[in-house]
């Protein structure tokens, strides 16, 4: 299913074919992400990306909109801690089209000055909207508060105060520090033929050159603490975790595991007991930051200001049962199944399984093949679990993040009774 090639430069090409598809997800990545940035450049990367859809020396930015639009494909991207990537999804027989604008952005966008002028302020607007949308901003939070100091904790998108600085020139010199062949990997899935494919980027990257020094995962230090920003709404939203695994950790399946069990799914227990035995919530559930060197994991809730200390309560006490009591077998092997099945369901994208090549080639330097994880996942004990609660949801570990109107001082909370 999986193949890979090098090409001459360097330039690393991974394929997975899905025959029984008609439309094929292309990615370009490039080994960089916010994490590589300094305090004063926070934000750089991200903006990168936005600029390479505004136009190079072929194509204007509409011009790259109608191109892609006009075959009916999907262009994006993202910027994350540690990755970048620019994408297109399109019917097979549109792969050279795709290929070429995809190789024209990442090689020739010209960084015209009014253009960025114009994408700073939408930038600006994209950092308001995050601000007035306290369901995605509490997750930031968590993570300086969890990782203060620390380039993984700051935010992708950057600051105000940092996005209005850079220049055509500083982009360009980001890009020429690590925009090289031997950091990028160009991925693609579904109905694509590997050898024509690798051929096809031959003919569009044939002349990227260069090289470029790659990123040293960061692993910071995990700083727990506790964070109450005052915001008027009529919910609060909370957030309590402790620190996680990174994706090259072993116990990433018994991790997985844990996290279905607390709160994966309808059945998990934080679900049960919070919402559908209390009603005190619309939404709850657990998640995982993972990383190459370092992660996080937390559970998320939103909930009437009222209801935030019974939540918080209810949290710790379910932490609190999965360090001291081994998980049942009959609960253990419904969240297996769980996890399998919602794997296989991820696997009928085309773009989630080129998400999965791009980011495995990087992070682990392999594809992990779905029959592995389930290997893996089957494998996991009772036994595991327990033991990884209880190294990681230790009451002193934990740190918490609430938005709201609610006030600190209302907050009981003590990570260091245990």
């Amino acid at each position: 299913m999986y193949r890979k090639s090098t090409l001459p430069n360097g330039l690393r090409v991974l394929t997975e074919t899905m025959p029984a598809v008609r439309s094929v997800t292309i990615g370009v990545w490039a080994d960089v992400g916010s994490s590589l940035e300094t305090r004063e450049q926070r934000g750089i990367s991200h903006l990168v990306e936005h600029m390479l859809f505004k136009g190079t020396e072929r194509r204007t930015a509409r011009a790259i909109a109608e191109t892609m639009d006009s075959v009916g494909g999907n262009l994006n991207a993202f910027t994350d801690k540690e990755t970048t990537c620019y994408y297109a999804k399109v019917i097979d027989r549109h792969a050279p089209l795709a290929m070429n604008v995809l190789a024209d952005m990442f090689l020739h966008s010209t960084f015209d000055p009014q253009e960025l002028s114009k994408e700073q302020k939408v930038v600006l607007e994209e950092i308001k909207m995050y601000d007035d949308s306290p369901d995605e901003l509490i997750h930031d939070l968590f993570l300086q508060t969890m990782w203060n100091g620390a380039n993984l904790g700051d935010p992708t998108i950057g600051f105000a105060d940092t996005i209005g600085r850079f220049a055509p020139d500083d982009l360009r010199a980001h890009m020429q520090r690590h925009y090289a062949p031997n950091a990028v990997v160009i991925a693609a899935a579904g109905n694509v033929d590997h050898d024509i494919f690798v051929e096809l980027v031959e003919r569009e990257f044939g002349s990227f050159a260069g090289g470029c020094r790659l990123p040293e995962a960061e692993s910071p230090r995990t700083t727990p603490d506790r964070l109450v920003r005052q915001k008027d709404s009529e919910q609060a939203y909370v957030v309590l975790g402790t620190r996680g695994l990174s994706v090259r950790d072993e116990r990433r399946y018994a991790l997985s595991l844990l996290d279905t069990l607390l709160g994966g799914g309808m059945s998990s227990r934080l679900f049960q007991e919070i919402r559908e035995k209390r009603g005190l919530v619309y939404t709850v559930y657990s998640f995982q930051a993972a990383y190459r060197a370092a992660g996080l994991f937390g559970v998320y809730a939103g909930t009437s200001p009222e209801n935030v200390q019974s939540c918080i309560d209810l949290v710790v006490e379910e932490f609190g049962k999965l360090r001291d009591v081994r998980v049942g077998s009959d609960e253990l092997r419904l969240a297996k199944e769980h996890i399998k099945g919602n794997l296989t369901l991820s696997l009928e994208s085309t773009s989630s399984r080129m998400i999965r090549l791009g980011r495995n080639e990087f992070a682990l330097g392999r594809q992990v093949t779905p029959e592995e994880i389930e290997r893996r996942i089957d494998a996991v004990t009772a036994g595991e679990v327990q033991q990884l609660a209880s190294e990681l949801l230790a009451d002193k570990q934990l740190g918490l993040c609430i938005i709201g109107p609610v006030e600190e001082s209302a907050i009981a909370w003590n990570r260091d009774a245990a």
